[in-house]
């Protein structure tokens, strides 16, 4: 049984307002316990099809590479941005994952006129925006989007690990695993880890004081 291929039933419907230049807009890396959090933005075209195309998270990485290139190389436009580690300390991850997503947006080499932004908060855009909950299963756009965010994450992951290999950042893609805390509580937090997701750490140290 074939997958079923995404249809832009929300592109198309803008398109019929009068938007030209829709893109999907979505983030990779909200939950986990370092690292930047990653947002794309991708302009399709109207003809575009893609086999496979779906939510990111139901896909294999080898899929979703694959993906990832054939997205890079169809789209009419497409931008990764990112929030850092700081910003998200100093923001908190809401505010930090819009700011990247306004940051993707921007970036797109041919200006957008509407965002499907995947979730269900849309606020704070230079350009009209609707979010759309489940989004990444619904609109062909914003599962572009979630794969070229989830790539690219994924891909700074395997640098950090480089960098940090005591938190086998590559294979928990920084997730708070098990595996993961046990790290932290051996090896103590680093640079990349956020101060808001690690306070479990203090936690403990005040229950053993």
């Amino acid at each position: 049984m074939s997958e079923k291929l995404l249809e832009q039933t929300l592109e198309s419907q803008l398109r019929a307002r009068g938007y030209k230049a829709i893109c999907g807009v979505d983030e990779a890396g909200r939950g986990p316990l370092c690292g930047s959090v990653v947002a794309a933005a991708c302009i399709l075209p109207p003809d575009f099809i893609l086999e496979g195309l779906n939510d990111s998270k139901k896909l294999t990485a080898k899929k979703r590479e694959k993906l990832f290139d054939l997205i890079c190389a169809s789209a009419i436009a497409y931008s990764i941005a990112e929030a850092t580690v700081e910003e998200i300390n100093e923001l908190n991850i809401l505010e930090a994952d819009l700011l990247a997503m306004r940051r993707a947006i921007d970036g797109l080499q041919v200006p957008a006129d509407y965002a499907l932004i995947d979730g269900n908060i849309a606020r704070d855009f230079q350009i009209p925006a609707e979010a759309v909950i489940g989004g990444d299963a619904i609109s062909p756009s914003i599962a572009a989007a979630s794969i070229l965010a989830k790539v690219t994450r994924d891909r700074q992951c395997v640098e950090l690990d480089r960098l940090y290999p005591q938190y086998g950042i590559a294979k928990h893609k920084g997730y708070g695993t098990k595996a993961h805390k046990e790290a932290l509580f051996t090896y103590g937090p680093s640079p990349i880890h956020r101060k808001q997701f690690i306070r479990f750490l203090n936690d403990e140290a005040t229950k053993n004081e």
